[in-house]
């Protein structure tokens, strides 16, 4: 396989990775204005199950996705590079650590990494797409406005990297820890059941 059919490849996951975390977004409005419909209800505690091995997932394959891209491809990472590689190498093992031992107890630690690493990773974007071509960031050797990748005309490493944190800080905040599924009687004669997260 190419590198450039590799690149659009991480692209494309890249994109699905921001719409699931959107999709996370709206679903948590949703119920906090109205308790939402009760599918949306199990939708989330069904979630809450595989949340932290779904992050740690993200977190590692954003890991192997950046080495791969300075270690195989053999681009130079910038400052602001090294900066979200700090933040999100980090969460990959505590993430990994937490969904081996099913440790609910990292969502303050997940969260702390992975909420500055997005708004990171977001400047950085925002530096690639619209930048004039100088931050106090760059240096001559490794500028933070190269673009190294630049797919559908708005997908660069920095935006990978901020859709890969998005949804991890989406997965940790929204899930349900320790949330299980009881039998509970509802209707007048008490005959019926519905599953309900208790």
């Amino acid at each position: 396989m190419s590198d450039q059919a590799i690149t659009t490849f991480f692209a494309l996951v890249s994109v699905a990775v921001l719409g699931g975390a959107l999709a996370i977004g709206v679903a948590a409005v949703t119920l906090a204005a109205s308790g939402g419909p009760s599918w949306l209800v199990g939708l989330r505690a069904e979630l809450s199950r595989v949340s932290l091995g779904l992050a740690s997932m993200v977190a590692g394959g954003a890991t192997l996705g950046s080495l791969w891209y300075s270690e195989v491809v053999g681009y130079a990472p910038c400052q602001l590079c090294w900066v979200q590689r700090i933040f999100m190498y980090s969460l990959a093992v505590v993430l990994l650590v937490a969904a081996v031992r099913n440790d609910w107890s990292v969502r303050p630690y997940g969260l702390a990494l992975a909420v500055p690493g997005a708004a990171i990773a977001a400047y950085h974007a925002g530096l690639q797409a619209w930048g004039t071509g100088t931050s106090t960031f760059c240096t001559l050797d490794a500028p933070c406005t190269e673009r190294h990748v630049w797919e559908f005309g708005f997908v660069s490493i920095p935006f990978m990297a901020m859709s890969a944190f998005l949804l991890v800080a989406c997965l940790l905040w929204w899930a349900v820890p320790g949330r299980r599924s009881a039998p509970v009687q509802v209707g007048e004669a008490g005959n019926d059941s519905v599953e309900v997260p208790t």
